[in-house]
């Protein structure tokens, strides 16, 4: 029973997902790469909370598009993963503010 509810679990997953900002959805994939299932939930609370307080440019869109394609848990450890989950700022974003970086550098 455990694997039917799994797929019904992801297949809500995608299905929702598509009505979400890219933005939103990358929140959700760092998430995922939280280790306690608590420290899931909370993210996953904060990443809703935050969503409505904070406004996107199409650019911060486009970059959080980038991101969520390129996150990957299994590599959050290394530098490469921490830029590709956007949680560390790639160099050019510390020499132009226009090399498609969030409004915030990536931080």
């Amino acid at each position: 029973m455990k694997p039917l509810f799994a797929v019904i679990v992801i297949a809500a997953s995608v299905m929702l997902g598509g009505c979400k900002s890219p933005c939103r959805q990358l929140s959700e994939r760092q998430c995922e790469c939280q280790a306690s299932s608590f420290d899931r939930n909370t993210c996953l609370q904060r990443a809703a909370t935050q969503e409505s307080t904070v406004t996107l440019t199409a650019t911060d869109n486009a970059r959080c598009a980038e991101l969520v394609e390129a996150c990957d848990c299994r590599l959050i450890d290394t530098p490469e993963g921490k830029v590709k989950c956007g949680f560390a700022r790639r160099a050019e974003c510390d020499a132009d503010r226009d090399a498609g970086c969030l409004a915030d550098g990536g931080f």
